[in-house]
């Protein structure tokens, strides 16, 4: 048994290095060693280091085998992009046992960081499924394989695929998504980091077919697309996510000016990663069910909604 760590006892400068090596901008040898600068008062590196692993069981919320939801692995054509992606496809078990059709409902695509479906992202895709949406959490890393089990080597192969190839893969999803039979018709984005970036991408490139998005600190689009934006946007930030903040004002000015729905959300003391249960030294239970609250308004308000 390891040395346990109670959550918060960790150097914020510890934590912040886990964020720049999952984003690769460190080598797993220079996180490693890194967090050794910081094993002091009784915490040792190989504790500290496990409290900032993911730990996706205990940030399960909704189990694969919960009997309210019926969920499949779909595979989407993506002609222009890598030939195909692949995805968890999740839907309400009670959609399609209240009457002889199927229930209609509207989607939410649901875009991982940049690691590829991690079992958080597929958590996140149930937990949607059980506010009655169908979800799809499609899979960057399909055409090399799909995620590996291991988030550092889900974000080395992230690197290795051709970025406008892996957009359009998620245009391919979104579109997918839309037009099953068993949808409205109506979708909507989120994602978090590279998924709440690619979230703003896709409400640049779909326009009138996307109804709504709410991306968790992802990067904005550029100030010139700004204006092909038809859907609803909602902003969340954590405060000391000091990146995401300082590129808030610019991106506000943008939909400002073009007359966007959006609202924008910094959260108290929270850093990049707030959302993720699965990484307990990053997480913030307030922070996060806040968010989650306004999103699920903001969605059945822009896509569930007659808007």
């Amino acid at each position: 048994m390891g040395q346990k760590i109670e959550p918060g006892k960790i150097p914020a400068e510890a934590v912040e290095l886990y964020t720049r090596f999952i984003h690769g901008e460190v080598s797993r040898r220079a996180f490693v060693n890194g967090v050794k600068h910081y094993a002091v008062a009784g915490l040792t590196a190989s504790a500290i280091i496990e409290a900032l692993m993911p730990n996706y069981a205990l940030g399960q919320q909704v189990s694969k085998t919960d009997e309210r939801i019926k969920a499949s692995y779909e595979t989407v054509p993506s002609p222009n992009g890598n030939g195909y992606i692949r995805g968890y496809f999740v839907r309400p078990f009670s959609a399609d046992t209240r009457s002889e059709t199927p229930a209609k409902l509207p989607g939410i695509i649901v875009i991982h960081e940049n690691r590829g479906l991690n079992p958080h992202t597929e958590d996140v895709a149930r937990r949607f499924a059980l506010e009655n949406f169908n979800v799809f959490a499609p899979d960057a890393l399909s055409s090399v394989g799909g995620y590996p089990g291991d988030d550092y080597k889900g974000g080395q192969l992230f690197s290795k695929i051709d970025p406008a190839k892996r957009t359009q893969d998620f245009v391919a999803a979104a579109q997918w998504l839309k037009s099953r039979p068993d949808s409205s018709g109506k979708i909507g984005a989120t994602g978090f980091c590279f998924g709440g970036g690619m979230a703003n991408t896709l409400s640049v490139l779909l326009g009138a077919d996307l109804g709504a998005a709410a991306p968790f600190y992802g990067g904005p689009p550029n100030a010139d697309d700004v204006a092909k934006i038809k859907a609803a946007i909602l902003i969340h930030h954590g405060a000391l996510d000091k990146p995401a903040v300082e590129r808030w004002p610019a991106h506000e000015a943008a939909m400002k000016k073009n007359g966007i729905r959006y609202e924008g959300h910094i959260y108290p003391n929270s850093v990049h990663g707030f959302f993720n249960d699965a990484t307990p030294e990053r997480y913030n239970k307030a922070a996060a069910q806040q968010a989650w609250t306004r999103t699920i308004e903001w969605f059945n308000q822009y896509v569930r909604g007659a808007v």
